[in-house]
Parts: structure tokens; sequence; C-alpha cells
């Protein structure tokens, strides 16, 4: 599976919007949901406004999947049963916001439904802890370098680098990323954006990405949500 960084992805953009609905969902209405599930969201590949970042990231991670995962987020159920995410978007930063905010921002445009799937760890016994060890990096800005260690974390990085247990086991390892598309070429949009940074593009480098988190063999499908 070809396989690239997230790709601000966790994009506030990306044909999204914010619709402003600020509520706090109830764990009720979603009784299934538990803390330390990973929400990823997924667009379709036909998705008619599917340019840009989108583009490039299609071209870099679907490998001829039918939905294309831009984004994941880590949940957590307060003791009144409220349902939060914590998450890294261009938006955003890192923060931690009601569910209802990452459905509102992102609400598609132009026809077309965004996919919203909990998954879960078979282990999920360390989940409590992973969700504090990610309130560590609340306030950061979203890492548009997909460098590591620079004080910054892009999605699938924040969720990487917070479900670390006592003996140094992460369930989501880094692997090279990948920018290029099939025929080996780099899409124009990484290379006017880490232009733009005055960066090299990080070809090769270990990063993660949603497309690929979404495959691992530690999650399993808990459910979608409307």
């Amino acid at each position: 599976m070809k396989r690239f960084l997230a790709l601000l992805l966790c994009i506030a953009a990306l044909s999204a919007s914010l619709a402003g609905c600020k509520s706090v969902k109830p764990a009720s209405a979603v009784p299934q949901v538990e803390t330390g599930d990973i929400l990823f969201v997924g667009i379709p590949m036909d998705y008619g406004e599917a340019e840009g970042m989108a583009s490039a990231i299609a071209e870099s991670t679907s490998a001829g999947d039918s939905l294309n995962y831009i984004h994941a987020a880590i949940l957590e159920v307060d003791s009144l049963g409220s349902i939060w995410v914590i998450d890294a978007t261009i938006a955003h930063g890192v923060d931690r916001h009601p569910l209802d905010t990452l459905l509102a921002d992102f609400t598609l445009h132009r026809g077309g439904k965004a996919t919203f799937e909990v998954m879960r760890l078979k282990d999920n016994s360390h989940a409590a802890a992973y969700v504090e060890q990610a309130k560590v990096f609340l306030g950061e800005e979203y890492d548009l370098y997909f460098q590591t260690f620079n004080g910054r974390h892009y999605c699938t990085e924040l969720i990487s680098d917070s479900y670390v247990d006592e003996d140094g086991h992460r369930p989501f390892e880094p692997e090279p990323m990948n920018f290029k598309k099939s025929d080996g070429t780099y899409p124009e949009y990484w290379v006017k954006l880490f232009k733009k940074l005055g960066e090299p593009i990080p070809q090769g480098e270990l990063g993660t990405n949603p497309q690929a988190m979404h495959a691992s063999p530690e999650l399993f499908h808990v459910m979608y949500l409307e």
C-alpha cells in the first residue's frame, strides 16, 4: 500500500467547512464509542472538489482504494459521558474540542458525503493513558513540514506519538513517507508547498498517514457515525 503522510489532511479545508455546531455530542447518543478510539475521516476518491492538497494526498496514498482517508483523530469520553476529539488540523493546531466541531469541519459540498469511521485498538488496555499523553501536545502548531521532533504535529503523527506504552511500544510505527505519484513524479502541490516553506520534500523520511493507519492490523472497526 502506498504510504504517505497525513497530509494536511487533517486538513481543515479540503472541501470542508465549519458549520458552527459547537455542542458536545453526548456519548449516550453514540454508546459504542470509548476513550482512546480513533475516528477516521474519508472522502470518495471521485469527490468533485478533490484538487490541490486533496488531489496530492490521493495521488500519493490512495493505492486505488474507493475512499481517500484524509484525517484521523483521537476520541475521549469524559466523566459526564460527552465525546471530545483531540486532533491536529491546519485550522486549530493540536486541539481538544467537541465531536460536533470535527463533524462540521469536514462537511462536504457539491454533493458527496464524508465517511466517519470509529476504530479501536485490539489491545485497548492503555487507552486512557494514551489520551492523557495526547493532551501534553495541546497548543502546538500543525506540522506542515512533516518532520519529527520539531514541536509540531500533523494528525497521525499526534496519534503515533501519543499511543506509546510504558515499554516504548507503539501500535503505529512510522514508515517511510511517499509524496510521489505512481509515475515517480511529485504532484505540483507538494513542489509549491515545500518551496514556499524553504524545505526539501521529505520523501522517504519516517512518518505516518491516515490511509495506512486505517489499514493497521492493530485496529478493528467499531461503527460509522452518521
